[in-house]
């Protein structure tokens, strides 16, 4: 018996502007930075083009960039690490994360 995918990739998903503004109030889990978690999700989460816009709303609201996860690790330190991200890293590092 074959086992079926429980979820369906979507493509060409809508992100309205308050969809965008919704992942600030994401909540972590009780060990994870809200700053850093929220970050990390609209990263996994969006389009280039809507992840440029929720860093903009994030700034605007003075969260911090450079939150960091119990590791010790940015979302800059991850999304560098992989090699198709360097836009999202531009991006991130154009708004002020080191």
């Amino acid at each position: 018996m074959a086992l079926k995918k429980d979820k369906e990739k979507v493509l060409d998903e809508v992100w309205t502007e308050q969809r965008v503004k919704d992942f600030l109030a994401v909540k972590p889990a009780e060990d994870i930075e809200a700053d850093f978690h929220v970050l990390l999700k609209a990263y996994q989460s969006m389009r280039l083009e809507n992840f440029a816009e929720f860093v903009g709303f994030f700034t605007a609201e003075g969260r911090n960039l450079n939150a960091t996860n119990p590791k010790g690790e940015t979302v800059l330190s991850i999304v560098k690490q992989h090699r198709a991200s360097v836009d999202y890293a531009n991006i991130l590092i154009a708004n002020g994360a080191v």
